[in-house]
């Protein structure tokens, strides 16, 4: 029987397939579609986290958000294993100036760590009282209660450790706990009869266990001050500054930048503004942009006159020496309203909202202007004047030289 000529739909069809067989063997394999593995929260976090270091709090908030997000699903909700990634938004938050967040973060971290006995490597710890006690709403006796909070797990983790290092690192921080403690005593309830024992009581224990913390021994001088033990207060200050000072800027040994604000402020109230001034353009240095750093740099200069002033009314060893220390007083006028000028050029460009400093910045400007006559800023564009007139007429001798 003959075979039937197949029809010519059959033969299309096969001609198709022949045709993408073809096609198979000169185009490139076709990519397959592959889904990107999904990070895990731990993965998120370290992503935050990096993100956070680099000053890139922004990027890193929604990251931190989505990994405690996972943590709830995983977990049918909020359990320990969230702790760092608790602490991780609330210190983006902080980062970000949002303080009620931050808040509301450590407390849910408070809640699953009550005791704090988590440790700190799985995000538990005693930071989170030590900021509850910071960023509370109502200071005072609240923020000493999370202060002691703090303190008792401290103590707990000193007396559980052998470490030589970690030791002396733990002392510290209950030490700082304590000067917070201290500092609390000293304004928000100065009213409690027992304050001062209080605070004596405290800053005993913090020298006792950490001798040579500069942020110890400067509270050390200022519950003195209060106590109007004054040589006491100057030799602490001392003591403070000399575990510091001559480290390289930026090393860690040194005290923070705020802290070193209230040094200076401490300094030039027991009247060693040389000293003050040390650490006021060291802080300078550092951050030119700080208006506190620039306003006290002009308050000590001008205490510094003051002082000279004093000195040189008192003064009865001849002429050479009066007409050194008007210099010297003069000096010290002139660099006064050059540091406090910079402070209100920084205040007014920086929105800056401390009225009471800008107010005495202004009045001590004032009385300079009055005793060194005009302002130094007039002075500086009658000097730029000066300096154009002079170049005109060089340029003018000039041309006359060539048409000569």
């Amino acid at each position: 029987m003959a075979k039937l000529k197949p029809s010519r739909k059959d033969q299309s069809a096969r001609q198709k397939r022949g045709n993408r067989k073809d096609l198979d063997r000169v185009l490139p394999d076709r990519p397959t579609h592959r889904t990107t593995p999904k990070e895990s929260a731990d993965e998120l976090a370290a992503k935050a986290s990096a993100l956070l270091q680099t000053s890139q709090a922004d990027e890193a908030l929604p990251i931190a958000l989505k990994a405690l997000k996972q943590l709830k699903k995983e977990d049918d909700g909020l359990r320990t294993n969230s702790l760092p990634t608790l602490n991780l938004l609330a210190e983006i938050n902080l980062e970000l100036g949002n303080v009620d967040e931050a808040r509301e973060y450590f407390s849910h971290a408070f809640q699953l760590d009550p005791d704090g006995l988590i440790p700190e490597s799985q995000g538990g710890g005693v930071e989170k009282f030590l900021w509850l006690a910071q960023l509370s709403e109502d200071g005072g006796n609240d923020s000493v209660a999370w202060f002691q909070k703090a303190i008792t797990v401290l103590r707990i983790e000193i007396s559980s450790t052998s470490e030589s290092a970690l030791k002396v690192q733990r002392n510290r921080k209950l030490a700082a706990a304590l000067c917070s403690v201290i500092e609390i005593y000293m304004t928000d309830l100065s009213w409690e009869p027992d304050a001062e024992s209080r605070c004596e009581s405290l800053i005993t224990e913090a020298i006792l266990i950490a001798p040579e913390s500069p942020e110890t021994l400067q509270t050390l001088a200022n519950v003195r001050i209060s106590q109007e033990r004054i040589d006491e207060a100057k030799k602490a200050l001392a003591d403070s500054m000399a575990l510091w000072k001559e480290l390289p800027s930026g090393d860690e040994g040194a005290p923070d930048f705020p802290t070193r604000i209230s040094l200076a402020r401490l300094l030039m109230e027991v009247g060693m503004e040389k000293d003050a001034m040390e650490v006021l353009e060291r802080l300078t240095e550092e951050d030119d942009t700080s208006v506190e750093a620039w306003y006290l740099g002009g308050w000590c200069a001008y205490l510094t006159a003051e002082r000279s002033q004093s000195v040189s009314k008192s003064a009865t060893n001849g002429s050479g020496t009066k007409v050194a220390q008007d210099s010297e007083y003069e000096a010290s006028l002139m660099s006064s309203r050059d540091w406090l000028q910079n402070s209100l050029r920084l205040y007014e460009s920086q929105d800056y909202e401390d009225l009471r400093l800008r107010d005495h910045a202004a009045e001590l400007i004032h009385d300079l202007d009055a005793q060194l006559g005009g302002t130094n800023e007039e002075e500086e564009e009658e000097e730029e004047d000066a300096a154009e007139d002079d170049n005109w007429e060089s340029d003018l001798e000039d041309e006359d030289q060539e048409m000569t």
